[in-house]
């Protein structure tokens, strides 16, 4: 992992630096005794300070990730050498339950991508289309996982719903827990795990259908499906938590943003953007 130093970390050490990006004590202690450390294509070691503009290399665990390819490609909307953030297409899995399957956007992308480690950030329904984040080793997956968890990352999904006006913004905050009756549904359940879904915006599309920009703080399993049907508003095209017959779900990942932990550039990504 290489990168150049921002000035937000003029005169910080290497150590000091992994720590502000939250990395775990056990990558960090490894880190430390590494000697593939370099500074400017000099050996240096963790406590090292760096400068504005330095390129500091990091060695990364030899990981692999395990995924079949599947000799499909995927639509690569951003890359770099540590991140990709991948279009996951309608009815296609974010990754195989056994490591027989071969028909999963993971498939394609360790297919896609010049990398033997891929590894998602978050996850999408089978049925939702849009943008996915992809680490490409495994200090990457570590420092971008905290920052999901920390909310430090933007994901903004559109949804249609049944509606006959537009929805005020709101903030949905429910648990969202599995549904003892139906193993595949979750439910909003006082002792479920917290969940937030907020309503940025909405507009009407045509009579009675409304389009809705909707912005997680949370990531549970269906957790835009359930919060919407709990304010009596379900996904059209939603046959598990709606009235739909057809599986036509109305609901993509739109656009992604957070700041690259390392180089503190912006990382903006949307499905408007060209290709």
């Amino acid at each position: 992992m290489e990168f150049k130093v921002p000035e937000q970390y003029n005169n910080y050490s290497l150590r000091e630096i992994f720590q502000d990006v939250k990395l775990p004590k056990k990558e960090l202690h490894q880190l430390n005794m590494s000697k593939e450390i370099k500074i400017n294509n000099d050996e240096a070691k963790l406590t090292d300070k760096v400068h504005t503009g330095d390129t500091a290399f990091i060695p990364t665990p030899d990981e692999k990730s395990n995924y079949l390819p599947s000799y499909r490609y995927a639509e690569i909307f951003y890359e770099d050498n540590d991140i990709a953030i991948i279009k996951k297409p309608k009815g296609v899995k974010t990754h195989p339950n056994d490591l027989k399957e071969s028909n999963t956007l993971m498939n394609h992308v360790i297919y896609t991508l010049d990398s033997e480690y891929a590894e998602p950030i978050h996850r999408l329904d089978q049925e939702t289309v849009g943008l996915l984040i992809v680490a490409k080793n495994p200090l990457m997956k570590k420092l971008l996982d905290r920052m999901l968890e920390d909310n430090q990352i933007s994901r903004i999904y559109k949804a249609r719903v049944k509606s006959q006006l537009p929805l005020k913004p709101q903030t949905i905050d429910k648990p969202i827990g599995k549904d003892k009756f139906h193993s595949n549904r979750r439910r909003v359940s006082p002792t479920g795990q917290h969940a937030i879904t907020h309503i940025l915006d909405s507009r009407m599309i045509k009579e009675n259908e409304c389009e809705l920009d909707i912005k997680l703080d949370t990531g549970r399993t269906h957790q835009i499906r359930v919060h919407l049907a709990a304010i009596g508003h379900p996904v059209l095209g939603d046959p598990l938590y709606g009235d739909s017959k057809l599986r036509q779900l109305q609901l993509h990942s739109h656009q992604i943003e957070f700041t690259h932990p390392l180089t503190k550039e912006k990382i903006s990504v949307s499905l408007d953007d060209e290709k």
